[in-house]
């Protein structure tokens, strides 16, 4: 299965939502069952590592992460089976650059977390304690995204 985490930049969210995922499919022995990638919705930092409080808060959490910012192109809706955008935003961008036949596989990462859905908020404007939460919403959230994915006959159905 191919896994799509979508936000603005792709340099706070998505590539830490991006390696989480990883990092956790690896601990359970099922990485050869996913490819994974991130991007964003802009051109903003194309070729750009993730933001330094992104890194560290990686690391505080013991979370590899190597990743250059991407941004999303028409190809990434056409091939991944599941894409999850971190905010509304980012949700409507996504349907308006592709074509409806694709939309059913584009969901709100919040839509997993099992304390409420909404928008993983942008912590690019904050100080280190909005990295922090969103390391927690973006932890439970694939936790539960892992769990729901791997309960799921084949094949997959993304109509949750």
């Amino acid at each position: 299965m191919k896994v799509l985490f979508v936000c603005l930049g792709n340099i706070c969210r998505s590539p830490l939502a991006e390696a989480i995922f990883k990092e956790r499919i690896e601990s359970l022995g099922l990485a050869g069952d996913f490819e994974v990638d991130s991007c964003g919705t802009s051109n903003y930092n194309i070729g750009d590592d993730p933001d330094p409080r992104t890194m560290r808060n990686a690391r505080k959490n013991n979370i590899p992460m190597m990743h250059k910012a991407r941004q999303l192109k028409r190809s990434d809706v056409e091939s991944f089976d599941l894409i999850l955008a971190m905010d509304q935003n980012n949700y409507s961008s996504i349907l308006s650059s592709s074509h409806s036949q694709h939309h059913h596989k584009v969901k709100l990462m919040r839509a997993f977390d099992p304390e409420g859905d909404g928008d993983v908020p942008d912590p690019y404007y904050g100080q280190e304690k909005d990295f922090d939460e969103v390391f927690q919403i973006l932890d439970r959230s694939i936790n539960n995204l892992i769990s729901t994915l791997t309960q799921q006959p084949e094949p997959f159905n993304p109509e949750f």
